[in-house]
């Protein structure tokens, strides 16, 4: 038979049964002992019963087959092989032969098979206990393995001292930091997997998976800062009362810190010369910190393009480690492209604007040196538009010469059209001026470029209106816009009932939500014929009179506070100016004039006080010759909380305010904001006088609380005031409901 079959049965048979090879128990690396050789009789003694072989020596040379005489003849067939063993089996001793296939002898069944199922009503059925699967599930949630966790070998490492490292004695202390191992420690506990288990695993098998993961982060933390030979090891310590949670134990071998002996930068000269040197903060001498030199390769490639290469590229570090200086050579490979200044606009896609006109938004001409936080801004004066869906600005090479030696870069303008309609609301509640709702529908770019119509109604309970307007924006320069509108308004206030139609037009140029700038201006013109009611005190009775008022109003701020609607530090200044003349029965010249200040001063992070305060006055006319909607006014939301609106000033024998020509304000606020919640507690004060002249003989006080709710856009406010010395008919609270701050 073929060697084969010798392979299956080749095992050391001894009288004490079979014995492996010393070399098959000996463990790796492990030397075996040499020993003297021991002689095993090959019978078995007799009378010894648990010595006894199996078969006997003739026997096992029996069943052993014969090899072929030629070892490379063919193998036999199963056939073959078959034959040869039925003819072992027939030559066997009586004994030992196998009879028959037991596989094939017949099974006996059970006879109870066969019989007939009795009726359903004599099957004993037991009810569904669901109470023990439920005890089951919590069992196995009580048997939840807890567990704590703990790090070894992390100590703080001093600075080494320059006397004894000579590639560190022209470094300053700065660069010469010790590493501090509570930094790795935190970051540790920002990802670790154990941590953010707090303490339960279903099973021991969940915590030897978290504990496995946290040796990697442990070791890749300790790697990223300067530990390049760190090892971590990890092992459970199971409590020994057999209570309490397991302790999972990281034990941390940093290793050598490695620190910067040299950097190099491989990259022909720039202008300034040592733009890439200045822009890599890491210096000689300080620990090879991998998020420092992210950081500061990404600075690098940020740089370049503010100083003229927008082409640059940073090629892949090269650090070499010394582990007998424990020390790092440091080379990165620089390539900043050609030296460019701006081009020409191209744009592509769906066509919004022009090149001329996005070169209007630019705050660059051809020819300057290529920056490219100017081409983030103009990407984001293009989005404020809000005329795109998707828009993209990225520079392109042209090889085209510039007179000053660098290269023209153009600007390629990837436009991509949004919806250029938009449908827009806001409502409020103030005491005194009622519910107050606008709605306004806006075509944005009806008339290119940026040329809009904005149809706007105002529907509420003391004021209904309706207006139409037509604005340019950027025209003609960037942030500057031209309107023009026409507009109808029924007022109907406890201080005069108004029908009002008025022609404006303004030039302005604002702040905007994504730049808010420090100087902003208005100035236009407005024509207005009202029909107003108001008292004649001639004639002691109330009566309507037309007006007919032409002015000329003019704006100018001066902004520095860090936020349009939720300002926590800064000031603001501001002035207002209206030449106007009231037409009519006799034509009467007068001047209206306004000054704010506003200022906000923070306290730790989440306190701020704000102040506010207001002077006006109206000189060169009469109080009747003024049209009751032109005189000044105070109380409100956004005058003096807790009276009403325009409630307070002069009034007439029916307790009905009349305005008057002065106007004095001032607020207080202390505003604590926790999250997104805010609490605002408040003293307002106010007086308006019949003079030109402000006064403050009569100033009137209002004290209340407020909450806001902070949101992405700015945040709303919820005023309740009460008047101070409250006067007959004046409301003991006042509730205002808006959108941003009170100033």
């Amino acid at each position: 038979m073929p060697l084969r079959v010798c392979a299956a049965v080749c095992v050391l048979i001894t009288a004490q049964g079979w014995i492996p090879s010393a070399s098959a128990l000996q463990a790796p690396g492990q030397t075996t002992p040499q020993t003297p050789p021991q002689t095993t009789p090959s019978r078995p003694q007799p009378g010894n019963a648990a010595t006894e072989p199996i078969i006997t020596d003739e026997e096992f040379d029996a069943t052993i087959p014969t090899l072929d005489a030629d070892p490379n003849a063919p193998l036999g067939t199963i056939e073959e092989w078959d034959a040869e063993q039925t003819r072992l089996e027939q030559n066997a001793s009586p004994d030992r032969a196998i009879t028959g296939d037991p596989l094939s002898a017949p099974m006996e069944l059970d006879p109870e098979l066969d019989a007939p199922l009795g009726p359903i009503g004599s099957f004993d059925v037991e009810p569904f206990d669901e109470s023990q699967y439920t005890q089951a599930a919590e069992d196995d949630a009580t048997r939840a393995v807890r567990y704590t966790y703990r790090i070894e070998g992390l100590t703080a490492r001093p600075a080494p001292d320059a006397s004894e490292t000579p590639a560190l004695s022209d470094v300053s202390d700065k660069a010469r930091k010790a590493v501090d191992p509570d930094d790795i420690r935190a970051r540790f506990r920002e990802l670790s997997a154990l941590d953010d288990g707090d303490g339960r695993a279903a099973n021991g098998a969940m915590v030897s998976a978290r504990m496995i993961e946290d040796q990697q982060l442990l070791a890749d933390l300790l790697i990223g800062q300067c530990f390049f030979d760190a090892t971590v090891n990890g092992a459970v310590e199971m409590p020994e009362s057999g209570e309490g949670p397991m302790v999972v134990v990281l034990t941390a071998s940093p290793g050598p810190c490695y620190r910067f002996d040299s950097i190099t930068f491989t990259a022909p000269p720039v202008e300034p010369e040592d733009l890439i040197t200045r822009s890599f903060v890491p210096a000689i001498g300080e620990p090879v910190d991998a998020d420092r030199v992210l950081a500061a390769e990404a600075n690098i490639a940020v740089a370049l393009p503010q100083y003229g290469y927008p082409f640059a590229q940073v090629g892949q570090r090269d650090v070499l480690l010394d582990p007998a200086t424990d020390s790092a050579d440091y080379t990165l490979p620089v390539t900043p492209g050609a030296r460019s200044s701006f081009g020409d606009i191209v744009t592509s896609g769906t066509s919004v604007f022009e090149a001329d006109h996005i070169a209007t938004l630019a705050r660059f001409d051809k020819g300057d040196l290529y920056d490219s936080r100017l081409v983030d801004d103009l990407r984001k004066a293009l989005v404020a538009t809000g005329l795109y869906s998707v828009v993209a600005v990225k520079p392109e090479p042209t090889g085209e010469v510039a007179p000053d030696g660098t290269q023209y870069a153009a600007l390629a303008v990837e436009q991509e059209a949004g919806p250029a309609r938009t449908l827009a609301a806001n409502a409020g509640y103030g005491t005194g001026q009622g519910i107050r709702a606008q709605g306004s529908w806006t075509h944005r770019n009806l008339f290119p470029p940026e040329g809009a119509l904005i149809a706007s109604i105002i529907a509420g309970t003391q004021e209904q209106g309706a207006s139409g307007t037509f604005r340019r924006s950027n025209a003609g320069r960037r942030d500057r816009s031209v309107e023009l509108s026409l507009s109808a308004l029924r007022s109907d206030f406890a201080a005069f009932e108004a029908f009002t139609g008025r022609l404006a037009g303004r030039i302005s140029y604002s702040s905007t939500p994504i730049w808010q700038k420090p100087i902003t201006y208005s100035y236009g013109f407005e024509l207005l014929g009202t029909n107003e009611q108001d008292f004649n005190f001639d004639l002691g009775r109330r009566d309507r009179r037309t007006y007919y008022v032409a002015a000329l109003p003019g704006q100018i701020t001066w902004d520095r506070s860090n936020d349009l609607l939720d300002p926590t530090t800064g000031f603001r200044l501001s002035a207002q100016v209206s030449p106007e003349a009231s037409l009519g029965s006799g034509t009467q010249f007068y001047g209206r004039g306004l000054v704010e200040a506003t200022g906000y001063f923070p306290f730790g992070d989440s306190i701020v006080l704000a102040g506010r305060a207001r002077v006006g006055s109206i000189f060169g006319a009469d109080r009747p010759d003024i049209a009751p909607s032109r005189r000044y006014y105070a109380g409100g939301g956004g005058s003096v909380r807790g009276f009403g609106f325009q409630e307070l000033g002069p009034k007439d024998p029916d307790n009905r305010p009349i305005g008057g020509r002065s106007l004095v304000e001032g607020a207080a606020e202390v505003r604590y904001r926790f999250g997104n919640y805010g609490i605002v507690g408040f003293v307002d004060a106010g007086q308006v006088s019949i003079s030109s002249t402000p006064g403050f003989d009569d100033l009137r006080f209002g004290a209340g609380l407020g909450g806001r709710f902070y949101t992405n856009f700015g945040p709303m406010r919820l005023d309740v005031a009460t008047p101070i010395g409250r006067r007959p008919g004046e409301s003991r609270v006042s509730i205002y409901i808006s959108i941003g701050q009170a100033f």
